[in-house]
């Protein structure tokens, strides 16, 4: 995964394993960053809640004080649920997410020009585990999500349900990484003209994990 990654042009930060936090390689919940900011979020898991103090210190490689934010209780929300479109988000309001988690992201980035959507997460765990953007306006989601009028606007195509786990690809520098044994889906990414780069997941898919999610 970090070899992919690096051999699409980006620089890759590793961070030493948690052990006492064992979804801690999710690290796209506990923070989401964007050019302007950093916000630190809230789990309301219990065996998440110290998380979010151990990626301070990554944030702080990249931002200033000034730009680290961190959403307060009541609000909830990992990151797994925040899909950005340039200067739009979409946010899912999930089992991990909440209204609040919402009203408070959105009040640190409106300054920045930043739009927020909200959208019920039907299923599962995540927004991004059933809707992921690619770019050009591709979008790859759910039967369910399909029908979500937020996203009415985009070029969409619905994941077979036999290749679910696959919606949760990873757009990279021009290149999408692909989640290996999912060819329907890789070659409709290939055939509207994406690069891809398949990524073996298998460790992680055992516990509901995915491309977007380790990084």
């Amino acid at each position: 995964y970090v070899s992919a990654l690096e051999e699409l042009g980006v620089e890759v930060l590793v961070l030493d394993p948690l052990e006492q936090y064992p979804d801690s390689c999710f690290v796209e919940d506990p923070a989401v960053v964007m050019p302007e900011c950093a916000i630190v979020t809230n789990s309301p898991a219990p065996s998440r809640h110290g998380e979010k103090q151990e990626i301070i210190a990554a944030l702080q490689k990249y931002y200033s004080p000034e730009q680290i934010f961190a959403l307060t209780p009541p609000a909830n929300m990992e990151g797994g649920d925040v899909l950005q479109v340039g200067k739009q988000f979409y946010i899912g309001l999930s089992d991990r997410t909440n209204a609040e988690g919402v009203r408070q992201f959105s009040n640190i980035v409106a300054p920045f020009g930043y739009r927020i959507t909200a959208v019920p997460v039907m299923e599962g765990l995540h927004l991004k585990d059933f809707a992921v953007y690619l770019d050009h306006r591709d979008l790859l989601v759910s039967e369910i999500m399909n029908e979500q009028g937020a996203f009415a606007d985009f070029d969409r195509f619905v994941v077979p349900r036999e290749e679910l786990y696959a919606i949760n690809s990873l757009w990279m520098n021009g290149t999408v990484l692909v989640p290996k044994g999912n060819p329907i889906t890789q070659k409709h990414i290939e055939t509207i003209g994406y690069p891809v780069k398949v990524v073996d997941t298998d460790e992680f898919k055992k516990i509901d994990g995915s491309l977007t999610c380790l990084s």
